[in-house]
């Protein structure tokens, strides 16, 4: 595919899932990073206004439950989690809620187990949800279902997405996405790990996800998020096969998605296939 073509597709992208991490949402003391949120709700609420259909998947229940009860760290024990996830939960929804309230916009809570789209019946039903709401004007704010997923990983049934880089990929290939943006707390997709290696490289384009490519992802993230980019290149995987453009870059500017649509070089642009 040209740079000419890829630019038009990417500027041309009518449906647009955007998936963002803890570490964007929230400092490195674990406090919600309010500044950065509604920025990434302007810009939102802005290609929203375009006549785009937006599609939010954002990490952090447990992250902003940590903050909101002032737990000097993440629980250790999965019930634990599970309690803290249902209050960040119900915390995060009151601040995206709030935020896109004021640019006049209305979200909507869709929380998702693997084994809902896994099931026939229940993946109908999923896909009629964000028809309905993306129809009524409504963006659907996405993430696991925490609070009650994580017990089918103690019972080894392991019905949950694991990460939402994946769970992204996923929501994107059910609502028929043009373009999956994760916004991540790295600049791209490497050819090693920056952190370890200063003679990293940005790999701009990948056109194709060979054995190379996979060996290039290490397990990159922060101690906030779970998110490596070896969960990224999985979404990349599930994105791409099912034709999604996919780009990684760093959320510490939410402005980068314009950028991005707008077919500028920012980040690491994985091609769909045909």
């Amino acid at each position: 595919m040209e740079n000419s073509n890829i630019r038009e597709e990417l500027i041309n992208s009518k449906r647009v899932v955007v998936k963002v991490g803890t570490s964007t949402l929230t400092y490195d003391s674990g406090e919600m990073n309010f500044a950065r949120i509604e920025k990434l709700v302007r810009v939102m609420s802005d290609l929203k206004n375009q006549g785009r259909d937006m599609v939010l998947v954002s990490s952090g229940a447990i992250g902003v439950g940590v903050g909101k009860l002032k737990l000097e760290c993440k629980p250790k024990t999965i019930r634990e989690k599970q309690a803290v996830a249902a209050v960040g939960q119900c915390e995060l929804m009151h601040i995206y809620g709030k935020f896109f309230q004021e640019y006049g916009h209305t979200v909507g809570q869709i929380l998702l187990t693997r084994d809902v789209v896994e099931n026939e019946t229940g993946k109908v039903n999923v896909i009629n949800t964000f028809e309905a709401l993306l129809e009524m004007g409504i963006i659907p704010v996405v993430n696991e279902n925490d609070s009650v997923a994580v017990d089918e990983i103690e019972s080894g049934i392991h019905r949950v997405f694991g990460d939402n880089d994946s769970l992204s990929a996923i929501v994107a290939k059910l609502v028929k996405a043009d373009l999956l943006i994760i916004l991540s707390d790295i600049d791209g997709f490497y050819d090693c790990d920056p952190r370890a290696n200063e003679n990293s490289n940005l790999i701009p384009v990948i056109k194709e996800i060979t054995p190379d490519v996979e060996k290039c992802a290490g397990g990159i993230g922060t101690s906030r998020g779970t998110g490596g980019m070896v969960t990224k290149l999985t979404a990349a995987k599930i994105a791409t096969a099912a034709g999604i453009n996919m780009v990684i870059a760093n959320g510490d500017n939410p402005k980068v998605i314009y950028d991005i649509i707008e077919g500028k070089t920012i980040g690491s642009l994985f091609i769909g296939r045909d």
